[in-house]
């Protein structure tokens, strides 16, 4: 049930962040066309701003998830598949380390962003920086989730990322 929870909640995230990519070019480009028509849209600038940040941090955790992560394998391919397994756990430690340092950070700077409001809206800023502490703790989910799955595995099954 936890399992079948978690697929359709990485589902939801893939579309969310799909759709957030296209909110965002297409704001961007109606943007640029009302101030070419001297008709600027300022409050695109703002929520563009918004989506960004959000999609940033949720194609993160797609990217920790589906392994797409940039890695240099010429090396690590020469390694015996127990050195492969151990530098391949210590990577996956070290970025779960850094996303519970931004965890940490993310919470003070979402709090104290509550009072700052967008230039156009009235909307708080904090609903920008909320993404840094809530992406950072979904990135840790995938990152122990690839961790789990990666002490399940024999050493000799291991590839390079």
């Amino acid at each position: 049930m936890i399992k079948s929870a978690y697929r359709k909640f990485c589902l939801l995230e893939l579309w969310v962040s799909a759709t957030l990519l296209m909110a965002i070019s297409s704001l961007v480009f109606i943007s640029a066309i009302a101030r070419t028509l001297r008709h600027p849209l300022n409050w695109a600038v703002d929520i563009s701003m918004l989506l960004f940040a959000w999609l940033v941090f949720l194609g993160g955790d797609i990217v920790i998830r589906e392994t797409n992560l940039i890695s240099v394998d010429m090396l690590q391919r020469l390694l015996p598949p127990a050195a492969r397994k151990a530098l391949q756990t210590m990577f996956l430690l070290m970025m779960m380390g850094f996303l519970a340092v931004l965890v940490v950070y993310g919470i003070p700077l979402l709090l104290d962003n509550r009072k700052r409001m967008f230039q156009t809206m009235e909307l708080s800023y904090s609903w920008c920086t909320l993404a840094v502490p809530a992406g950072a703790i979904l990135m840790i989910i995938s990152s122990g989730i690839r961790l789990y799955r990666l002490f399940r595995t024999p050493a000799a099954a291991v590839e390079g990322e």
